[in-house]
């Protein structure tokens, strides 16, 4: 029994060095340029040892994102649950993002698209995420942020209809991350922000 927990550990271990091994390859050089032979070689495995644990490149990814979408809600969680305000949440959680995307190739994004599996999985984030939105804004209302007089649904809309149009014209070739949150999303919030909101949103872009 101890044995196998212990080759069943190192193969845990294995599978979490190799995801992150691969999720750098793919956000430096775009997922089509990186090989499994490439992975494999890179760690000093055999392929056979890799396809045990990851069938295709497609079931790397997936996993990829599942780990990274999981991060990025604890970390959410963790800052609600310890009293920040949704204005201070908000930042921080930008914060985190543009640092995140410095480090990701734009081809990158491109790739993502020839993956069906994946594609779905970041639909169903999208679906979740317009909820934890709502939710959002109008605790955002209730702490004096936000604006009373404002139809949030259309809001979200608004905020989907950014983000698709970033996507589709891949604007991010072209604009630092920094850029398009600064210019599109941020000009756009700053729309619905009372003048706490206001006040609160331009002194912590000023300090980032």
């Amino acid at each position: 029994m101890s044995d196998d927990n212990n080759i069943t550990a190192y193969k845990q271990q294995l599978k979490e060095r190799i995801l992150e091994t691969a999720m750098h390859a793919f956000a430096t050089q775009g997922i089509r340029a990186v090989k499994m032979d490439d992975i494999s070689q890179e760690l000093g495995i055999s392929k056979r040892t890799l396809y045990e644990l990851y069938e295709n490149k497609e079931d790397l990814l997936y996993a990829g994102v599942v780990k990274h979408r999981g991060r990025q809600e604890q970390e959410t969680l963790r800052l609600a649950s310890q009293g920040h305000n949704v204005m201070s949440i908000l930042l921080r959680v930008y914060k985190n993002k543009v640092e995140t995307l410095k480090m990701v190739t734009p081809q990158f994004y491109e790739d993502m698209g020839k993956y069906p599996r994946v594609m779905e999985l970041l639909a169903e984030n999208h679906r979740h995420n317009r909820t934890r939105m709502m939710h959002f804004l109008h605790r955002g209302v209730e702490e004096g942020y936000f604006r009373k007089d404002v139809d949030y649904v259309i809001v979200t809309e608004l905020f989907d209809a950014i983000g698709h149009h970033i996507m589709t014209q891949q604007l991010y070739k072209h604009y630092s991350i920094e850029q398009l949150f600064r210019n599109l999303v941020f000009i756009s919030l700053r729309g619905v922000c009372t003048q706490k909101g206001v006040k609160a949103l331009d002194d912590s872009l000023t300090s980032i």
